[in-house]
């Protein structure tokens, strides 16, 4: 609670920054020596010995000491620039000369993660336009936003330049001129800005917005509100013209008001005060020393502004402006105008704002502008002092004081109002001054017996010795010194002494004003720090109790703070500071820091606590606080309450309650599923937050409260709850504490029963891991539950056994929402017992006879039992771990409570997850799901290869995985029939495939489990819905891509796959339109099945299931499908062959129009004959679609492989649908197997030809070719055939050399083959035929070839 200096933001680039603005004296020595040169004159090697030693924070100053002596020569650059910080610490301006840098806020993140606020260079450049002038002052000034949901952080920040040459200049943030004006010929001194303040008191004068600007003997002062508009405007049409590319027009000049300073021979800073009203004896007062003992008086005082200025003859001046002397001063461009204003602000055409264009103002702006003359203004009074000179006035927030240095090193506080010195420091050479302005903390004055008090405000002078190289903080008027810090001798003290600019009191309203008061600028770290003053050291004089009670509660958290500090130590300490602390308010907060702490053991917070409230009983009644000894006798309540418990558990008994009958049945179950969860990968924990570490004490405060005599458990977290009840029961449930004697001493505490159940059940279902290694547990379970049970609160005594008794409802609640599902069946069985039993004694006591109880409440029982076991059956299932080499994920949890909520189909859909993450094929599932019913399911999965170790260890699994599924699938005959889990299988897949395009086997395989569904009419709405939500939009952007590009090369960015998943995705839509087809048609035959479920599970309530929206499916129109089945086919076609085609130009208009409509809609299909170019084009592309299969058959000839045999026949379908001539497609293919040497195949499809003479013709032309390479063609001719081609007739020969063997695919074929295949044309050719003589030729030509071979 002391003086702190606090880094909110570092300067980046410095280095880069300086050698900007000193690139010309780099080099330059005389730097160096004027530093050595001041050293000498200065001895300071003795300062330090402060009067108040105590107050020197180490904090700040220990780190750049070290960091200044190695930058100190380059750390003295920034005194000789100019340096402005806005008020809201986002932009700082660096200048030098005519160079200036702009550094803007950005944030980046450290090495520690943390988010923090860095000032980098956003622009650089030279800022003078007129020779020879450099700057002279700046301030950065942001701008308010007008929008309605503005915070109170600025729109943008407008940086001011004043020049020594008069000028003064605008610029935005990135560096662009706004607006330019001469003010004055003489160099610029001083830029200040005053902003508007919320009056903290009624009566106080509301201050308007100015920026005033200091000339060697005048002063301009511009109206904030005017001068916001303007700049707001120039803002938007400089934006305006850059978005348009047209040259910016010159806007007119700022209106202002120019005073003459007189009657001081130097002026070198000023302070504008603000409006002020004299009262009416100083009214009289000045009345009469001005004008005589006759002067007249008016009736009301007027309002005047005040401004004060130092320099010299006098030391400090003050002056008076009445309102209403002056008019504002218009330069001579503006007069020129004035008349044009009214029609020009409602002309577009006329430039901004209706005035002149650039090009028509071009004569004028090359004179100087002309400077209007001041209006004299003479000093009121002031502080003569003719040695004295002032340098730098800095005026406080609240304008009543003024902190002014002057060059013998002093510092004076100077009482504004009375305009009197009412305090000096000495010994402050070069001082730099700012103000730190704090509001009094809400809350802190509520002892007053009287109304609420308005909150205080305190000032504190910051003072920056730099020839020390110490900060330090004082209090005004007349307080002591409340903070020292040791900084560098290099720094700046930057201070505003504004805020936002176009803030009013209606803008300002909720506004949280993100502003630093002061802040000092290390240029050796580049660290920027606030100085943080406390409101409380403004009290701190000797008779103030509250300075003294804050050091002893600061005293006390340094107590705290230390760990080794012995337990008696601690206490006798803490008790002695908290008795001597007077306030109730401090004496509050310090118990409750001393009840969070850590380290406090429990004994000694019960001993000072209990001191403490025998401390207050001993007081008057009506002066103890109230809220404080509520407090003491809480905590000291609950503090009893944890020592009691904690001493309970240190002694131990065990109780029994028979229950092994219903626990036998679920145990393999239990059993299995405890192998599985303790199985599971392995994850972090850390000690402190596992449930057995021991409950602190503090968080044990923390969680209960306690309203008179009744104890409260305060909601939190479930971990917190758990932790609670683990203090609280954990050792009964173990057998380590007494179960009666816990039971009694929390039902003394007055804690309800439903409380104390909430913590019990929370602690078992969330410790389920424990639970189920400690066998032991369930039967404290049934006695903590019996024991709770019997509480007075806990069942009503006027129950009627035929409603649900809210307790046992509270337990089946937490039972089904819990994700525990062991844990939560175990406590369900328990309850189940105990509230039979419950229900026994109270029919006994009521009806007294031996007839069995029958309740609703035994029913709820029954069917939550049922459910919970269903529950662990199917989350054992989930917890079997998917196969290695697969994608893992978080083993999914499932509840009674999800289940319902899921609607009919969440069973379904939880296995078909699980399906996923075991990558199971849809075979193996279905041979899964073959068992359900047999006998030994898990003998009798097939094992082909036993011998190998790895292959049997898969099967095992298999076989582990296969028997809990069908055992789940037993349970949920319904639910999970087979139909109903392909069909939630195939739609998990296709999900999947959605995330991942590329994955083509999760499209196929769900294509797969499609088929697998024995329905037709889920088969078809199952296929609907996949075509309409996943399928239609990727499979149109397919085939519009190919269309376009007319190449089958697409790219992953346009369809979302590459080449062989568009491929295999082509391949599915397919498969997927043949099953909608099918499906279509085997509607008529089949009732539409009827979807069940199972009795406990009746009550699901929550979306529709798959199989629900598939049967509510619209029946598609046939012809449409299988028109888009044409389409996916050829594409398919295409891809698989990488063939150049435009598939949607095989169609005509009809055709193209009816694609990617909707399938049930009854579209304009193409009937009768298609056009003959059309079947051409058609014609051809089935053709090559046949060369390229007969292509891939001879790589797989080659490659001994056998190749997909199914394309010819998939060739003759598609061409009996597209009208093209199928005979011509069977000529095409055989021809195409002769040419690739694939003869025994182009025999069999031979057989199946009908125009027998034009494949003679074309058979003869390739039995040719192979001849003719076989004679003319080879590389090594023999002899025999040199020989043979000598004897052969001439029109044979002639023939022969015309061929062209370069056409064949396979030229070199046994001479056999090519024998066969002259018989076979010489059997299929008539004898009438005009090529048969030709044929018996070459038959003679390749038997002499074969015999000379």
């Amino acid at each position: 609670m002391s003086c702190c200096l606090l880094e909110f933001c570092r300067v980046q680039e410095l280095k880069a920054v300086r050698e900007f603005l000193f690139q010309n004296q780099q080099n330059n020595p005389s730097l160096g020596d004027k530093k050595t040169e001041n050293e000498l004159a200065w001895d300071d090697s003795d300062w330090g010995s402060w009067d108040n030693p105590e107050a020197k924070e180490d904090g700040s100053g220990t780190t750049t000491g070290v960091v200044e002596d190695s930058a100190a020569g380059s750390a003295p650059w920034l005194q000789d620039c100019v340096v402005s910080l806005s008020p809201c610490s986002d932009l700082m301006v660096v200048a030098k000369d005519h160079k200036a840098v702009f550094l803007s806020a950005k944030w980046r993140t450290d090495d520690g993660g943390r988010e923090e606020m860095t000032l980098a260079v956003s622009w650089s450049g030279t800022l003078s336009t007129e020779e020879g002038e450099s700057v002279s002052s700046v301030i950065c000034i942001p701008l308010a936003s007008q929008k309605r949901s503005s915070t109170g952080r600025p729109d943008w920040t407008c940086i001011v330049v004043g020049f020594s040459s008069g000028y003064v200049r605008f610029y935005t943030e990135s560096g662009v001129l706004l607006l330019a004006q001469l003010l004055n010929e003489d160099p610029v001194l001083r830029l200040k800005c005053r902003t508007y303040e919320i009056p903290r008191h009624p009566g106080v004068t509301e201050q308007h917005e100015e920026l005033s600007i200091l000339y060697p003997a005048a002063l301009v002062t511009i109206d904030g509100f005017s001068l916001f508009q303007s700049l707001r405007a120039c803002r938007n049409q400089v934006a305006r013209a850059a978005a348009a590319g047209s040259e910016v027009v010159h806007p007119p000049p700022l209106a202002y008001k120019k005073w003459g300073l007189q009657d001081m021979d130097t002026i070198v800073d000023h302070s504008s005060v603000g409006i002020m009203t004299l009262c009416v004896f100083d009214q009289m007062k000045n009345a009469s020393i001005l004008g005589g003992f006759h002067a007249s008086v008016k009736g009301s005082p007027p309002a005047m502004s005040q401004y004060i200025t130092v320099g010299g003859g006098p030391y400090t001046g003050f002056y008076y402006a009445i309102e209403g002397s002056s008019q504002p001063l218009l330069s001579h461009v503006a007069l020129a105008v004035a008349s044009k204003l009214t029609s020009a602000l409602f002309s577009a055409a006329s430039g901004w704002l209706g005035w002149k264009k650039q090009s028509e103002e071009e004569p004028t702006q090359k004179q100087k502008p002309k400077v209007e003359p001041a209006t004299p203004m003479a000093v009121r009074f002031g502080l003569p002092d003719s040695r004295r000179h002032g340098e730098f006035i800095c005026l406080s927030p609240c304008n009543t004081l003024a902190g002014v240095t002057d060059d013998f090193g002093r510092v004076t506080l100077l009482d504004v109002g009375r305009g009197i010195a009412i305090r000096m420091w000495k010994g402050y050479r070069d001082a730099q001054l700012g103000w730190v302005q704090v509001s009094e903390g809400r809350g802190e004055r509520e002892s007053s017996p009287s109304a609420p008090l308005p909150r205080r405000h305190a000032q504190f002078l910051v003072i920056y010795a730099p020839r020390r190289g110490i900060l330090e903080v004082w209090g005004t008027q007349q307080g002591p010194r409340v903070g020292a810090f040791t900084v560098g001798k290099h720094c700046r003290l930057l201070y505003a002494g504004y805020r936002l600019m176009g803030v009013n009191s209606v803008t300002s309203q909720g506004w949280l004003l993100h502003t630093q008061q002061v802040c000092l600028f290390d240029p050796a770290t580049g660290a920027l720090r606030t100085v943080t003053v406390p409101f409380h050291l403004a009290l701190s004089d000797k008779k103030s109790e509250r300075a003294k009670d804050m050091h002893l509660l600061k005293r006390l958290t340094t107590l705290l703070k230390s760990r080794e500090v012995e337990p008696d130590i601690l206490e006798s300490e803490a008790q002695s500071v908290l008795l001597d602390i007077k306030h109730p308010a401090v004496k509050k907060q310090a118990l409750e820091s001393l009840l969070a702490n850590k380290n406090a053991p429990v004994s000694c917070l019960t001993n000072i606590t209990r001191v403490l409230l025998a401390s207050l009983k001993g007081q008057d009644p009506e002066a103890v606080d109230e809220g404080l000894f509520q407090l003491c006798s809480s905590q000291l309540k609950l503090l009893q309450l944890y020592t009691d418990i904690q001493q309970l558990h240190s002694t131990g008994e065990t109780e029994v309650a028979g229950i092994e009958e219903e626990l036998a049945r679920v145990s393999p179950t239990l059993q299995r599923y405890a192998e599985l969860t303790s199985g599971s990968r392995p994850s972090v924990s850390f000690a402190l937050d596992s449930p057995d570490a021991s409950l602190p004490v503090r968080s044990f405060l923390s969680q209960m409260e306690c309203e008179g005599e009744e104890i409260r458990v305060v909601p939190g977290p479930n971990a917190d709850w758990t932790q609670l009840g683990s203090f609280l029961f954990w050792g009964c449930l173990t057998g380590e504490s007494p179960l009666q004697k816990v039971c009694t001493t929390l039902q003394k505490t007055g804690i309800s029963p439903q409380q104390l159940l909430s913590l019990l059940l929370s602690v078992w279902l969330h410790r389920e891991k424990e639970v189920l290694k400690k066998t032991e547990a369930v039967r404290h379970l049934h006695t903590l539950l019996t024991a709770l049970s019997s509480m007075k609160g806990a069942v009503e005594e006027s129950w009627d056994m035929q409603c649900v008794s809210p307790w046992w409802q509270q337990v089946r609640s937490a039972c089904v929402q819990s994700h525990s599902s062991a844990a939560a069946l175990l406590a369900a069985i328990v309850a189940h017992r105990a509230a039979k039993a419950n229900i026994t004694i109270l029919a006994e006591t009521k009806f007294q006879s031996e007839w069995e109880a029958v309740s609703l409440e035994l029913e709820q029982w029954a069917v939550c039992v049922r459910q919970l076991e269903d529950v662990l059956s199917l989350q054992t299932l989930l917890c079997v771990p998917p196969p290695q080499g697969t994608p893992g994920s978080a083993t999914p949890h499932c509840s009674v409570k999800a289940l319902l909520e899921g609607g009919r189909g969440g069973i379904a859909d939880s296995v078909a997850k699980w399906v996923f993450r075991q990558d199971l094929a849809p075979e193996r599932l279905k041979d899964m799901l073959q068992r359900r019913g047999e006998a030994e399911s898990t003998e009798q999965s097939s094992q082909p290869e036993q011998g190998k170790g790895e292959k049997s260890q898969e099967d095992a699994a298999f076989n582990r995985a296969a028997e809990l599924l069908v055992s789940v699938c037993q349970r949920f005959p319904d639910s999970l029939s087979p139909d109903l889990l392909f069909a939630h299988c195939c739609w998990e897949y296709v999900v999947q495939w959605n995330k991942d395009p590329e994955e083509g086997r999760y499209l196929s395989w769900a294509v797969e489990h499609l088929k697998l569904v024995s329905s037709p009419h889920i088969q078809l709405g199952i296929s609907s819905m996949m075509w309409n939500t996943f399928i239609v939009k990727c499979f149109s952007a397919a085939a519009f891509l190919i269309e376009k590009v007319n190449n089958v090369c697409l790219c992953i960015q346009d369809v979302g796959m590459g080449d062989c998943a568009m491929t295999a995705f082509l391949g599915s839509c397919v498969q997927l339109l043949q099953i909608l087809m099918e499906a279509d048609s085997g509607v008529e035959e089949v009732t539409p099945p009827e979807l069940c479920v199972e009795e406990v599970w009746g009550e699901a309530e929550g979306p529709a299931s798959l199989a629900e929206l598939a049967l509510e499916q619209k029946g598609v129109h046939y012809p449409l499908v299988q028109h888009h089945y044409l389409l996916a086919s050829l594409l398919h076609t295409a891809m698989t062959f990488s063939l150049r085609v435009k598939p949607l130009s095989l169609f005509d208009s009809k055709g193209k129009n009816a694609f990617f409509r909707e399938l049930s809609s009854i579209q304009l299909m193409p009937s009768g004959d298609m056009d003959p170019g059309l079947v051409s084009l058609r014609q051809e592309f089935l053709l090559r679609v046949l060369t390229g299969w007969v292509t891939t058959q001879r790589e797989a000839v080659e490659g001994s492989g056998s190749g997909d045999k199914t394309w010819p026949s998939l060739c003759l379908d598609l061409g009996l649908l597209l009208q093209v001539n199928p005979d011509i497609l069977r000529r095409h293919l055989v021809c195409e197997l002769y040419n690739q040497g694939l003869d025994p195949r182009a025999e069999q499809v031979m057989f199946e030809v009908e125009d027998k003479d034009v494949l003679g013709s074309q058979l003869l032309v390739l039995t040719g070719q192979r001849l003719s390479y076989s004679l003319l063609h080879t590389q090594t001719q023999t002899r025999p055939a040199m020989e043979l081609l000598a004897r052969l007739p001439p029109t044979l020969c002639t023939w022969l050399k015309a061929m062209d063997p370069s056409e064949l695919g396979c030229p070199s074929v046994p001479l056999s083959q090519t024998s066969r295949l002259v018989s076979r044309l010489i059997e299929i050719l008539p004898e009438n035929h005009g090529q048969y003589s030709l044929a018996l030729h070459l038959l003679e030509a390749v038997e002499d070839l074969q015999r000379d071979d």
